[in-house]
């Protein structure tokens, strides 16, 4: 069977001009009743993003909800878990390395306006908080024409808007979980002195294009270890591909600017490639970057969704 965009979450290239991350863990303390919050959960947000569609009719609001590993195991211990969710460990490189943070839940809700995202999460919260604690909440935005903080267009690798399902989306490898999706979220701190300090020729061979037009430089133009050198991956001659997003947040009066990247993808073989490569390779964005955290979510189908909401899945 052939995967069904329209079933699928919101797991498409579109940053949107506002962002809203949001990292849970469930407190745990009685099954049946955090089961039963879930099951709530899972319904009552899909009527609150049917409502919001409504109310905030040009916002474009977006949503996707996801589980982890762990929390896969203990709110869904009588069903098969998604072949490819695995809970993410520390992914080691020669000098750097992608850490491992804890998060059972998963949000990301984005829109043309804050006050459509801030009534969202809080709508969302209201189902949330008495079974689960924040352990992350970043608010990200739409830097100008698009790019990522670092000046440079963002997401010239990710596949293109009729394409992406096929990337994106879970197909007939995993029948039961068609049209879900892994969902890798990392959160990265950039020292934004040294990278302004570098000169643009500098910038342009670290990254791998220019930074103006975005062309593509030609490999004997780019450091060893540039970012679209490191994070490409080719299996049996073939180019991978994932729904990637680099999505900009700061606090600048406190010096903190960094990405939040999120990456969709069917297979997280391919994504855990992508990332394993970047600190194989020693990519040069990690140079000036502290990683924060990072963990891989599944992102269910709609139709998962609503069995979730009917109890199907406890």
């Amino acid at each position: 069977m052939a995967v069904e965009p329209v079933k699928a979450q919101d797991v498409w290239k579109d940053v949107g001009k506002n962002v809203s991350f949001v990292v849970l863990k469930l407190r745990r303390e009685d099954l049946a009743s955090d089961q039963a919050a879930i099951a709530e959960f899972a319904d009552r947000s899909q009527a609150i993003i049917r409502s919001m569609h409504i109310r905030a009719a040009d916002d474009q609001l977006k949503v996707s909800i996801g589980f982890s590993r762990t929390a896969w195991d203990y709110l869904f211990p009588s069903v098969p878990v998604p072949k490819q969710l695995e809970t993410y460990t520390t992914l080691q490189g020669p000098k750097y390395n992608m850490p491992a943070s804890e998060g059972d839940i998963f949000l990301h809700v984005r829109a043309g306006s804050e006050a459509t995202v801030y009534e969202v999460v809080r709508q969302f919260m209201v189902f949330l908080e008495p079974i689960a604690t924040v352990v992350d909440e970043t608010k990200g935005f739409r830097y100008f024409e698009g790019r990522a903080i670092i000046g440079f267009i963002d997401g010239t690798e990710a596949p293109g808007e009729y394409d992406a399902a096929d990337y994106a989306l879970v197909g007939d490898e995993d029948p039961a979980y068609e049209n879900g999706s892994y969902a890798f979220a990392q959160k990265w701190l950039h020292d934004m002195d040294f990278w302004g300090k570098l000169k643009t020729e500098e910038q342009e061979k670290a990254v791998g294009r220019h930074k103006f037009d975005d062309l593509e430089l030609e490999d004997g133009e780019k450091f060893h270890n540039a970012h679209n050198v490191a994070a490409k991956v080719e299996i049996d001659g073939e180019e991978q591909k994932i729904v990637r997003m680099n999505v900009p947040f700061s606090d600048p009066a406190s010096g903190k600017t960094g990405t939040y990247f999120i990456g969709y993808s069917r297979y997280w073989s391919v994504t855990k490639a992508m990332l394993q490569q970047m600190v194989d390779m020693s990519d040069y964005l990690l140079t000036f970057s502290t990683i924060q955290s990072g963990q891989l979510f599944f992102v269910p189908s709609r139709d998962k969704l609503a069995e979730i909401a009917d109890g199907e899945l406890f």
